[in-house]
């Protein structure tokens, strides 16, 4: 996050997992599982996609979860992947690489 985000961000962007509300540890717990099970089933061969095939993958699965977890999300929750400022894209790219490595 502070690597990609301009300037200081906000405090709930950087809450340590322990103040993390349950629904976001839910969400995210999910987003993880699906990256994982995405490269099992795909044999390990997702160190081939783009950063950007990566974060849309990533954006797309949280995007499912605020859906799930929201009846009426935020419309910045649940933005096209083209609509994301480059450093939510960025770090998106980065999760799913450290999912990667966590994998293997």
């Amino acid at each position: 996050m502070h690597q990609h985000f301009p300037g200081e961000p906000k405090a709930g962007y950087v809450t340590p997992w322990e103040d993390t509300p349950q629904w976001e540890r839910e969400a995210a717990g999910s987003v993880y599982d699906q990256v994982r099970q995405f490269i099992e089933i795909s044999g390990g061969h997702t160190s081939r996609l783009s950063r950007e095939q990566k974060s849309r993958f990533i954006a797309t699965c949280w995007t499912a979860q605020m859906f799930k977890h929201f009846e009426e999300p935020k419309p910045g929750y649940v933005a096209d992947w083209p609509d994301l400022p480059s450093w939510q894209q960025e770090t998106d790219a980065d999760i799913f690489e450290a999912i990667e490595k966590a994998c293997s």
